[in-house]
C-alpha cells in the first residue's frame, strides 16, 4: 500500500513538471507581439522557437545520462531552475540574439533535462501500463499549452510581451520545484539485477543500441512522426490566418485545440498501444498524419477543415510522443532507458530544424505540407521492417519469463 501510494506521488509530481515545460507550446502567441514590439521580422522570431526544440532534444542526451546515474529528482530541479530562469531573463531581452540565448538555449536546455526525467520513472513505478502511463506524463506536457494559453493572452495584454515571459517563468519555477521534489525511482529497479518482477527481454548500453538494425529504423520513423506535428505546432496560429483567412483571435484557438488533441492522443494511443501493438498503432497514425497534411496542402481551408486537419495532426503528434519512449523502452530495456531514450530523441530535435529549413528553401507552406505528407507514408513503410533487435546484439542481455 506504501509503494502504491507513493508512486501516485510520483505520477503527481511528474504531471507538474510536465505541464511547466509544455508551456514550450504556446510559442505561436509570441510571434507576434515580440514582431511588434521590437521590429522583428517574424521568421527571425520563429527560430527561436526551432532553436528551443533542437535544443531541447539535444539537452535529452545529457538529461538522461545524469537521471540513470543520479536520479530524477536532481536532474529535474537542474532542468525546472534552467526552464524558469531562461524566460524570466527573456524578459530582458531587446536583441533577437538574446533571445535565442535566454528562451532558444537556456530554457530549450531546462525543457530537455526535465522531459526525460518523468518518462524513464514513470515505467519503473508502473512496469504494467507503460503505454497508459507515458501517455499521462507526456499528455501533462501537451496540455501545458492548454493551461498557459489564457495566462499568456492576460499577461501579454496586460503587462507587455516581456514581462510576460518573467510571470511565466516565476509561475514555472512555484509549480515545477514543487513536481521535482516528488519523483524517486522505485526500489526494486535501483539495482537492474534485483528486479525479479520486471518484464526484460534484453538491455542494451547506448553503444549497444546504436550499432543494431532496429535504432536506425526507430530513429528514422521518429524523425518523420516529429517533422509535421512540430510544423504545425509551431505556426498554428500563422496557418490559420495565412491559409485559411481566419482573424487573429479565431486563429489563436488553434493553440486550445492543438493541446486538447495533442494531449488526448498522448493517453489514447499510449492505452490503444498496450492492447494492439506499439508498431500497429505508430502505423495507423502514420497514415492519419498523411491524410491530414495532405489535406492541409491541397484544400482550400475553411475554418472546419482547418481545424480537423489540426486536430488530427495533434492527436498523432501526441500519440508518437507517447508510444516511442515505450518502443524505445521494450525493444533496448529499461536499464539504460533515460540515456537511450535521450539519443532517439534526437530525432525530433532535427526534425524541429529540418520542417523551417524546408520552408525556407521552397518558400510555400503548402508545398512543405506536402513534403511531410510523403514523409508520414514512408514512416508508415517503414513500420513493415522494424523488427525486434536480437537478443545476441546484447551482451547484457538478460532474459525474462514473459514475451
Amino acid at each position: 500500500m506504501r509503494k502504491s501510494f507513493k508512486s501516485y506521488g510520483v505520477l503527481m509530481g511528474a504531471v507538474l513538471i510536465q505541464l511547466c515545460i509544455g508551456g514550450i507550446y504556446t510559442w505561436s502567441l509570441f510571434n507576434q507581439p515580440l514582431a511588434d514590439a521590437f521590429g522583428w521580422n517574424k521568421s527571425d522570431v520563429f527560430l527561436t522557437y526551432s532553436i528551443a526544440i533542437f535544443v531541447f532534444a539535444f539537452a535529452t542526451l545529457f538529461a538522461g545520462r545524469l537521471q540513470d546515474r543520479f536520479g530524477p529528482r536532481l536532474v529535474a530541479t537542474i532542468g525546472i531552475s534552467l526552464y524558469s530562469g531562461g524566460l524570466m531573463l527573456t524578459s530582458l531581452a531587446s536583441e533577437l540574439w538574446q533571445l535565442y540565448i535566454t528562451y532558444g538555449i537556456i530554457a530549450g536546455a531546462g525543457v530537455g533535462f526535465v522531459y526525460v526525467c518523468p518518462l524513464s520513472t514513470l515505467v519503473k513505478w508502473f512496469p504494467k501500463r507503460k503505454g497508459m502511463i507515458t501517455g499521462v506524463a507526456v499528455g501533462a506536457f501537451g496540455l501545458g499549452s492548454l493551461v498557459f494559453k489564457s495566462a499568456i493572452q492576460y499577461f501579454i495584454s496586460t503587462l507587455g510581451v516581456s514581462q510576460t515571459f518573467f510571470a511565466l517563468g516565476l509561475i514555472s519555477a512555484l509549480i515545477g520545484l514543487i513536481g521535482a521534489s516528488l519523483l524517486s525511482v522505485p526500489p526494486a529497479v535501483i539495482n537492474v539485477k534485483g528486479m525479479a518482477n520486471a518484464t526484460i527481454d534484453r538491455q542494451f548500453a547506448p553503444g549497444q543500441m546504436v550499432k543494431t538494425r532496429s535504432f536506425a529504423l526507430i530513429w528514422i520513423m521518429f524523425l518523420f512522426a516529429s517533422t509535421s506535428g512540430l510544423l504545425v505546432i509551431g505556426m498554428a496560429k500563422d496557418i490559420g490566418v495565412q491559409l485559411a483567412g481566419l482573424s487573429e483571435d479565431v486563429a489563436a484557438n488553434a493553440v486550445t485545440i492543438i493541446a486538447l488533441f495533442n494531449a488526448g492522443g498522448r493517453i489514447g494511443w499510449g492505452t490503444l498501444s498496450d492492447k494492439f501493438g506499439r508498431i500497429r498503432v505508430v502505423s495507423i497514425m502514420f497514415l492519419m498524419t498523411a491524410a491530414a497534411m495532405t489535406a492541409i496542402s491541397i484544400l482550400t481551408l475553411s475554418y472546419i477543415t482547418f481545424f480537423i486537419s489540426l486536430a488530427i495532426i495533434a492527436f498523432c503528434f501526441g500519440g508518437f510522443l507517447a508510444v516511442f519512449p515505450t518502443i524505445t523502452n521494450e525493444y533496448f530495456g529499461v536499464k539504460n532507458l533515460g540515456a537511450n531514450y535521450g539519443i532517439v530523441y534526437q530525432a525530433y530535435g532535427l526534425a524541429a530544424l529540418m520542417g523551417p529549413l524546408i520552408v525556407s528553401a521552397l518558400g510555400s507552406l503548402k508545398m512543405t505540407f506536402l513534403i511531410a505528407a510523403v514523409l508520414a507514408v514512408l514512416g508508415a513503410m517503414l513500420t513493415r521492417i522494424t523488427p525486434r533487435p536480437d537478443i545476441s546484439e546484447s551482451s547484457s542481455g538478460v532474459l525474462s519469463s514473459q514475451n
